[in-house]
């Protein structure tokens, strides 16, 4: 089963989070800070504008993008973590 988002909502999973300083020192699980990049799995139709036509996403699937630490809603799906937000809440896209 697949998650298709809808409207102008996105599907992101949240890359891995550091365990590792660069001074080398491991860090513990109640350490470490939620990751802010995540990679976009899927792309809904796009936001319907005010003269009916769907707008364009500025992210395509397989984008490393940026995001708030608390944005989106957290979803779990077959064992795997995802976030469903909306295009409004990608703060920039990590090329």
């Amino acid at each position: 089963m697949k998650i298709k988002p809808l409207g102008d909502k996105i599907l992101v999973q949240r890359l891995e989070a550091e365990t590792q300083t660069a001074s080398g020192i491991f860090l513990p699980e109640s350490a470490k800070e939620k990751p802010q990049q995540a990679k976009v799995i899927a792309t809904g139709t796009g936001k319907v504008l005010d003269n009916g036509e769907r707008s364009d996403f500025t992210v395509k699937k397989g984008d490393t993008i940026l995001l708030s630490k608390w944005g989106g809603t957290e979803i779990k799906h077959d064992g795997e973590e995802y976030i469903m937000l909306s295009e409004d809440e990608v703060l920039a896209v990590i090329s």
